[in-house]
């Protein structure tokens, strides 16, 4: 049977094009999921625009297998605009592969994601990247490790997630290095970090379970929203959806909710048993500040119900992203919408476009500053 010592909840963080969906390959292929070299690179990147662009837009949880250990993995981004996929992954986990580029050494995003992870409190397991490279630099990377996390030299690992040189060692380490979950809650508890809208079975939401068990067809409720609902199916992330009988705690899965509205289900809310009388919250949320703002209308006005049913659903999916009625002389009826980020902007105009079959308008982009005068 699965106990919490034997589960492992990690997250591999690192500067944009540092190797991360690379080395995430590599776990995959040890743990058996695929077949080395029968399959595309970057298996985690699922959109087109992550393959199109070449970065990680979403984070993606995949449940791997090593003996009698699971490790539940889950791979971020590493791009700025994208910064909240990462913390949103790393309240779901225990610790953290930290991935420098030893090419490139620490870079912006690599004091961000490790400052972000330390304040979780998780685990950081230190690995230098690309050291089959000719431009490598080992001992000054290793050095600006050391000034970032306090990490020696022998407490570095050294890898090339391509060819798989120095992985087998990194993964074997993974359980010694990483703390088991620890259960916050005796009762059904868990925390929706992911979801997104499925047209027939309503909003699938990816959870940690943080105490008790979540088993098929349980009733259930949110804390904040106050939606219940019947869990009709549950189960883990492998390469596709995997229905399970029930989630344990310390896991991390799937719940379909049934939910069709957007204010039933949100980002960070707490999951618990509706006979649960003093549910616990769990905490570490932190609601996203947009910093960009533009507007976007619909190219055809007979398309605005379309358009807002459209950011409805597409807001399960990406809870940074912020939008409110307006209405323009020029335009006419659209939307006011707050991104964190240019290329947070321009992924989200894309995957309207793409996902939702729109044609939109989208005026030129502005930013909110504060005049102080000495």
């Amino acid at each position: 049977m699965l106990t919490n010592k034997n589960i492992r909840n990690i997250s591999i963080i690192a500067h944009v094009d540092h190797g991360k969906s690379t080395l995430a390959d590599r776990l995959i292929e040890i743990s058996g999921l695929i077949t080395p070299g029968d399959h595309v690179d970057q298996i985690l990147d699922t959109m087109d625009l992550e393959r199109e662009r070449g970065i990680t837009i979403k984070s993606q949880p995949i449940r791997l297998n090593l003996g009698d250990m699971q490790i539940n993995l889950i791979d971020t981004p590493g791009h700025v605009d994208f910064s909240y996929e990462v913390s949103r992954a790393l309240i779901a986990c225990d610790g953290a592969i930290l991935l420098v580029d030893g090419t490139q050494g620490v870079q912006a995003q690599t004091f961000a994601h490790s400052y972000a992870a330390i304040e979780a409190g998780l685990d950081i397991i230190p690995v230098i990247n690309k050291v089959d490279s000719i431009d490598v630099d080992v001992e000054n990377v290793s050095k600006q490790i050391f000034n970032l996390i306090g990490a020696r030299d022998e407490e570095i690992f050294k890898i090339s997630a391509k060819s798989g040189l120095g992985v087998d060692d990194l993964i074997k380490e993974i359980p010694d290095l990483i703390s088991s979950p620890v259960t916050k809650a005796e009762n059904t508890n868990a925390l929706i970090f992911d979801s997104y809208f499925d047209p027939y079975r309503g909003v699938i939401a990816s959870v940690r379970v943080f105490g008790g068990e979540v088993k098929t067809n349980s009733k259930l409720k949110l804390i904040n929203s106050k939606f219940d609902f019947e869990a009709s199916e549950i189960g883990y992330f492998d390469l596709k959806l995997s229905p399970a009988n029930s989630l344990s705690s310390g896991e991390v899965g799937y719940i379909v909710t049934g939910a069709k509205e957007l204010s039933q289900i949100r980002v960070g809310d707490t999951l618990v048993s509706q006979e649960d009388e003093k549910p616990i919250v769990v905490s570490g949320y932190k609601e996203p500040q947009p910093t960009v703002f533009s507007s976007i209308y619909p190219a055809d006005s007979d398309d605005y119900a379309k358009l807002r049913d459209s950011l409805d659903k597409y807001v399960l999916n990406d809870a940074s992203f912020y939008y409110e009625p307006e209405t323009s002389s020029a335009f006419g009826f659209g939307f006011r919408c707050g991104f964190l980020g240019l290329l947070h902007l321009e992924i989200v105009i894309e995957r309207l476009e793409r996902e939702f079959n729109l044609s939109l308008i989208v005026p030129p982009p502005s930013v909110e500053f504060k005049i102080v005068r000495n």
